[in-house]
C-alpha cells in the first residue's frame, strides 16, 4: 500500500517540506568507491579491460567492442515495421522541438570600436549512453543523438550494454541507423563512461582508426554504477547530469479521472523497484479511488512486482494538502523529474510551477506522451535537481564563446577606468599592461 503523508492544516518552508518528502536513495559515493578500480582499469589497459569487465559485469566478451555496420542494418532492416514508423515520427517532432533551441549570439557596440560579441559554438565530440537493463530503450537514442546533431555536433559515440549475442539490443541499433549514428559500441556501464572518456587504448577500428577516441561531453541515463563512474570522470569532459531514480509527482484535485492518476502513477513505478510515484492532492476521495484501482491495475499490468515494489517503497506517497496552492507548494519543493498537472484550469496552475524537469498539463499529457512523441527530451534532472538544473537539450552540447574587439581609440576611452581598478585590486601589471599600448 502506498504511504499517505497529511499535511493539511500545516504551512511548511520549502526546506521543511523538502525534508518530508519522500525520494529514491540513491548512494552514489558508495557506488563511485566501487565504480573508481574499474575507470582505473580501463584507463590503464583500455581495450582489453573492456572485454574483461564486460564478461565480469554483463556475462558476455565481445568479440568486437565497435558495432560493424552490417548490425546496424540488419537490425533496421528487422525492426517491427510500427515501431520503426513510430520512432520516425518521434525523430521528426524532436528534432522540431530542438531546432527551436538553437541558441542565437549577440553584438553589442558600446561605442565606436568598442565592440562584444557572444557566439555559440557546438562540443567537436560526444559520447551517449543508452541504458541496456531491466528495459530496453530505443527512445534514449532518440532524446540523445538529435540534441546533439541540432547543436552541430560532428562526432558522436552511442555506448549500450552487449546482449547474450554480444551487441547491443537490436532495437537500440536499429535507431541508431535510423538516425544515421554509425559509430556505436558494445559496452556498458561505468566501464563505457571510462571509454568515452579515456578512449579504447590498444586497439583500433576496422578502417584503421583509433578505437573510440575521448570525447568532450557524456550524457545519457544510467543506474548509479553509471552515475557514479560520470561523477568521477566530471572535469575530464563535462556531463549533463547526475541521473537518479525516475520521478513522477501528479498534482490533481478533485476533478481528476482517477483511473488516470492510478494508471499514471504506475506507468512510472514499471521502470524499477526505486522508481518513485508520488500523488499530491486536496481530494480524500481521490486518494480512495485510486488507491481502490491500483491493485486491479497492477495484477493487470506485465511488471506488477517491480510496481508494488516501487509503490510500496519509501520514496512514494500520497500527499495530502488544503488546496492546490497548498499543493504547488509540495510539488515546487519536491521539485519533480516528470509533473503532471491534473486540476481545474491545469494550464494556469501549470504557469505557477517553478521546478520541474517537465510538465505535463491537463488529463491528455500523460508522462507516457513526453517519453516517446511529444517532442521535448525525456532525459530530464531527478532528485530534486530541476531547481537549478534543465532537462537534456541542444544546450548540452553548446558553449558560449565571447569574442572582444576594441580598436586604439576605443582602448583609450576606458584606460584610466582599467587602471584604477587594476590599482584597487593590487593587480598593477593589469594596468601596465594597458599603459604599455600608449608609451
Amino acid at each position: 500500500m502506498i504511504t499517505r503523508i497529511d499535511l493539511r492544516g500545516r504551512t511548511l518552508s520549502p526546506h521543511e517540506l523538502t525534508a518530508i518528502l519522500p525520494r529514491p536513495e540513491l548512494d552514489v559515493a558508495h557506488a563511485a568507491d566501487q565504480v573508481a578500480p574499474v575507470i582505473a582499469d580501463v584507463r590503464q589497459r583500455g581495450a582489453a579491460a573492456l572485454r574483461d569487465l564486460s564478461e565480469r559485469f554483463d556475462g558476455v566478451r565481445p568479440e568486437r567492442l565497435r558495432v560493424p555496420e552490417t548490425a546496424l542494418a540488419d537490425a533496421l532492416e528487422a525492426l517491427d515495421p510500427q515501431v520503426r514508423a513510430a520512432l520516425e515520427i518521434s525523430i521528426r517532432r524532436t528534432r522540431a522541438v530542438h531546432a527551436q533551441q538553437r541558441p542565437s549570439g549577440f553584438r553589442i557596440e558600446f561605442e565606436p570600436g568598442a565592440v562584444v560579441r557572444q557566439r555559440w559554438m557546438p562540443v567537436r565530440r560526444v559520447g551517449l549512453y543508452v541504458p541496456g537493463g531491466l528495459a530496453v530503450y530505443p527512445s534514449s537514442v532518440v532524446m540523445n543523438v538529435v540534441p546533439a546533431q541540432e547543436a552541430g555536433v560532428r562526432s558522436l559515440a552511442v555506448v549500450s550494454p552487449p546482449q547474450a549475442d554480444g551487441l547491443p539490443h537490436p532495437a537500440i541499433l536499429a535507431a541508431c541507423r535510423l538516425l544515421g549514428v554509425e559509430e556505436v559500441y558494445a559496452v556498458g556501464g561505468a566501464q563505457a563512461i571510462a571509454m568515452l572518456a579515456y578512449g579504447a587504448a590498444g586497439e583500433v577500428a576496422v578502417d584503421g582508426t583509433v578505437l573510440c577516441e575521448p570525447v568532450d561531453v557524456i550524457t545519457g541515463p544510467g543506474n548509479q554504477y553509471v552515475t557514479a563512474a560520470k561523477r568521477l570522470v566530471r572535469g575530464v569532459v563535462g556531463i549533463d547530469s547526475e541521473a537518479g531514480p525516475t520521478e513522477i509527482a501528479i498534482l490533481a484535485d478533485a476533478s481528476a479521472d482517477p483511473r488516470h492518476v492510478a494508471a499514471d502513477l504506475i506507468s512510472q513505478a514499471e521502470h524499477g523497484p526505486t522508481s518513485a510515484s508520488v500523488l499530491v492532492t486536496d481530494s480524500i476521495d481521490l486518494v480512495d479511488r485510486v488507491e481502490e484501482l491500483i491493485p486491479e491495475l497492477v495484477a493487470a499490468t506485465k511488471h506488477g512486482e517491480r510496481v508494488s515494489t516501487a509503490l510500496a517503497g519509501p520514496q512514494s506517497a500520497v500527499v495530502l494538502v488544503d488546496d492546490v496552492t497548498a499543493g504547488l507548494s509540495v510539488v515546487n519543493s519536491y521539485g519533480a523529474e516528470h509533473l503532471e498537472v491534473q486540476t481545474v484550469d491545469a494550464a494556469g496552475v501549470a504557469e505557477r510551477v517553478t521546478s520541474a524537469g517537465a510538465i505535463f498539463v491537463g488529463p491528455y499529457a500523460p508522462v507516457s506522451l513526453g517519453d516517446y512523441m511529444a517532442g521535448s527530451n525525456h532525459v530530464l534532472p531527478t532528485g530534486g535537481c530541476s531547481r537549478f538544473a534543465s532537462g537534456l537539450g541542444v544546450h548540452s552540447f553548446m558553449r558560449a564563446v565571447q569574442q572582444v574587439e576594441y580598436d586604439r581609440a576605443a582602448l583609450a576611452a576606458v584606460r584610466d577606468r582599467i587602471v584604477a581598478i587594476a590599482g584597487a585590486e593590487d593587480l598593477p601589471a593589469h594596468g601596465e599592461a594597458v599603459q604599455a599600448r600608449f608609451a
